[in-house]
């Protein structure tokens, strides 16, 4: 049975020794759920008022309308608009949070230089200001109002963010849809507004607000948040590291930070290496940081700190045993960490006021003092290093060599070694002559209703065998990374022959002595907009709308509502959308409909729901093929 639960090697080898310890996991709780709740997950149950909650009946022989009134398919509707809609509040604001900090790193106010001049510069321009002769500290501010002033949009104009980002084909039919966003939070309000009992009642309206909350997510979370992210801690350069539980040290402290914010982690990064001295002082050799989720990718693309694991396995890091601290900010952050960490030495600690966890240590998290809580935070973790058990210690000795940093910047300047006046045009070159069949970016997160990682791994391996380029975040990233995928082997071992050829040219003219990896690690979650960039600079290259390009996405596994406002953005910038654990809609035919069919003729892309990872490559090898075909390319 373990089997089925995870290909990764080190969560096969720490699921035993939980069973061992006693240490319940998400899959045990998984199996506990056993049998789900039917109506719950084909999404025809509603409690939006305290008349319900009701459920419609599938089979047609029980209820077909809830108390209101309502229709299987104006419930699944609603349901999935509040989802997408919480989703884009996540990333939202997260992407505030970075605002703000570069605004008070701007003014002074907080220890945060601004890092990438250059990407304030280039934010600076595409916003339509003049950066001439200015102070970089006072153009940052600059930005920010601009950003702020989308926040706080009180007329009808849509926000600037988008308009000065998005490709200008799609705009116009957002436009022609009624689904340019205008005030992020208002939006979100106004879905919230939009789903309660007694208002929208119809599944086509509902389904174009679903997409107007994926433009929010897109712009006013996505690439709102990795633009200041960039300017404040640099836009990513290639880096080599390692990544699975193997890159923990039973002779280090082992600190492991964990989330979605890079704000403290990248804190926590400095101070581990200034405080190496006080961890030798109590035994240890030294401060061994790696990261789980996004937080682990923010500080693996711009620190080189290797990637522990990805969400599903989080609770084996402290089942290691050798895990001293885990930090956590926000997001995918399992409660049951703190019942784990209570049955070893781990101290576990959160540090946001909306993250708090009975049984955690918490510090709260200020960026006006984001030097003394990391300080604190990284001698608790020596701390705890005293207390270790030496009998509880187990780390897996499993891990792989990771070359990550893909940003957009990073892709173009190798593509720059090759044509260093269009360094776009050897990467079109290539997919127009087929050597590169198409790219496919795989994002997104695991689910405990699938094996953890098969599906990312079987999937990815099948698109490179058949000369898809892939790219890849989040937590699909973890995956793909352990599985061996992000190196100069992999490109021997799994790439087609033509697509072998084209990394490995390029590898030897950026310098590497070695192809590029076959993945491009291209960062967190909300760097998806880094994929949406690079597809939106290829359709200007060529002058074609998003819509046409021979490019697609891919959730393996699905798990949280960000997940479904980020594949809704990716079909509203008209990529084919694949799935592969079937979200909450089925009970609605019409939905369902809509959104795997309907939504193509008005607004380009679609989702595609396969569960088998090799058939699920197989139709975006053929959505892939028909998009050539239609380009005039051979297949």
């Amino acid at each position: 049975m373990l089997n089925q639960r995870s290909i990764d090697p080190a969560a096969l080898d720490l699921l035993k020794k939980a069973a061992v310890d006693g240490i319940e996991t998400v899959w045990d709780r998984y199996d506990a759920q056993q049998p789900q709740c039917g109506f719950g997950s084909l999404g025809i149950c509603c409690r939006h008022c305290i008349q319900g909650p009701c459920r419609i009946d599938p089979f047609g022989q029980g209820p077909t309308r809830g108390i209101c009134g309502a229709t299987a398919d104006v419930i699944v509707a609603r349901n999935l608009l509040r989802q997408v809609a919480a989703g884009a509040a996540a990333h939202v604001d997260h992407a505030y949070e970075a605002v703000e900090a570069l605004e008070l790193a701007a003014q002074g106010k907080i220890d945060y230089p601004i890092t990438d001049e250059n990407k304030l510069r280039t934010i600076a321009a595409g916003l339509g200001l003049d950066a001439t002769g200015k102070d970089m500290n006072a153009l940052a501010l600059e930005v920010v109002k601009v950003a702020y002033a989308d926040m706080a949009n009180h007329s009808q104009k849509p926000m600037q963010w988008l308009m000065a980002h998005a490709p200008k084909e799609r705009i116009a039919v957002w436009k022609s849809l009624g689904i340019l966003p205008r005030n992020p939070d208002r939006e979100i309000r106004e879905a919230l507004h939009q789903t309660t009992m007694g208002m929208d009642a119809d599944p086509v309206n509902l389904i174009l607000a679903t997409a107007k909350q994926g433009l929010v997510d897109g712009y006013a979370g996505l690439k709102l948040a990795t633009d200041m992210q960039d300017i404040l801690f640099g836009t990513p350069t290639p880096v080599v590291t390692q990544a699975n539980l193997g890159v923990l040290k039973a002779d280090y402290v082992n600190l492991i930070v964990h989330g979605h914010v890079p704000l403290l982690s990248e804190k926590i990064v400095q101070w581990a290496k200034s405080l190496s001295a006080e961890a030798e002082a109590v035994g240890a050799k030294g401060i061994q940081v790696a990261g789980i989720c996004c937080t682990g990718n923010e500080v693996l693309m711009r620190q080189g700190v290797p990637l522990a694991t990805n969400f599903l396995a989080q609770e084996l890091a402290i089942v290691t045993g050798a895990v001293d601290a885990m930090v956590v900010d926000v997001q995918c952050i399992m409660p049951s960490l703190a019942q784990v960490a209570s049955c070893y030495h781990t101290e576990l600690i959160t540090t946001m006021p909306i993250v708090k966890i009975p049984g955690a240590t918490h510090i709260p998290f200020s960026l006006e003092h984001a030097d003394e809580v990391a300080q604190v935070i990284v001698r608790k973790a020596l701390t705890a290093y005293t207390k270790r058990d030496p009998r509880k210690i187990q780390i897996p000795d499993h891990r792989s060599t990771i070359m990550a940093g893909f940003s957009v910047e990073a892709i173009s300047a190798a593509l720059a070694t090759i044509d260093a006046e269009q360094p776009l045009k050897p990467l079109v070159d290539n997919i127009a002559n087929g050597n590169i069949l198409g790219v496919v970016a795989t994002v997104g997160c695991n689910n405990v209703k699938v094996t953890q990682d098969l599906f990312h791994v079987e999937m990815v391996k099948e698109l490179l065998k058949n000369n898809v380029l892939v790219v890849a975040t989040g937590c699909s990233a973890h995956a793909l990374a352990k599985a061996g995928l992000m190196n100069s082997e992999g490109t021997e071992h799994y790439a087609g022959a033509s697509l072998k050829a084209v990394l490995t040219a390029i590898g030897q003219a950026a310098g590497l002595g070695a192809p590029l990896p076959p993945v491009l690690h291209m960062g967190s979650c909300v760097d998806n907009s880094r994929i949406g960039d690079l597809v939106t600079a290829i359709a200007s290259y060529l002058g074609v709308d998003t819509a046409a390009l021979p490019v697609a996405a891919s959730a393996p596994e699905p798990q949280h509502e960000k997940a479904l406002s980020i594949g809704t953005w990716a079909v509203t910038m008209g990529i084919t959308t694949h799935l592969g654990v079937v979200p909450p809609v089925l009970g609605s035919q019409q939905v369902t409909e809509l959104l795997t069919n309907g939504l193509t003729g008005v607004i380009g892309g679609k989702f595609y729901v396969e569960t088998d990872p090799l058939r699920a490559a197989q139709g975006l090898i053929a959505d892939i093929r028909t998009k050539r075909q239609a380009l005039g390319l051979t297949n």
